[in-house]
């Protein structure tokens, strides 16, 4: 059975080359990418960033990706028109921070939301020009969430029994 299968490939096979259907193919006459070098074992998912242009921060983790975006949010607000943009903007950012927080998921990093009302003075700064001599970027601070008293763990257990 398995000859007779080999058979009919091989026929077809030969019949496409007697018709010129491999002639001319993308990659024909260069040498195979990769080939001599190390084996890596993410060669595909590298390979699909490249080929798809997609930025390597898509395969962090979701805190590192809201702490990069966080460290990112002067460069991104500074060319948006209003202040209300810009309130908006680090809105959105706070709700996803939020969501994070709510049902964390990866590696614990600390991630805060962003203060709105910081980002919008120094985007005010930025846009009466650097002549006020205040610095273009400075780092974005976070609100602090509140903190809760620490009980003991006999008092704890005390209230339980």
């Amino acid at each position: 059975m398995t000859e007779a299968w080999d058979a009919a490939v091989e026929a077809q096979i030969r019949g496409a080359v007697q018709r010129g259907e491999f002639d001319n193919l993308p990659g024909m006459g260069k040498p195979i990418p990769g080939r001599g070098m190390p084996y890596d074992e993410s060669w595909w998912i590298k390979s699909f960033l490249e080929r798809e242009k997609l930025p390597s921060d898509l395969l962090l983790p979701t805190p590192l990706q809201l702490r990069r975006r966080v460290e990112q949010v002067p460069d991104e607000v500074r060319d948006l028109p209003t202040e209300q943009s810009v309130r908006d903007f680090v809105g959105q950012l706070n709700t996803q921070i939020v969501a994070w927080l709510r049902n964390p998921e990866g590696p614990r990093v600390a991630v805060r939301p962003v203060n709105a009302d910081e980002v919008v003075r120094r985007w005010r700064a930025e846009r009466a020009g650097p002549e006020m001599g205040t610095p273009a970027v400075e780092p974005v601070t976070a609100v602090a969430p509140p903190r809760r008293t620490r009980r003991s763990w006999w008092l704890r257990w005390w209230r339980r029994g």
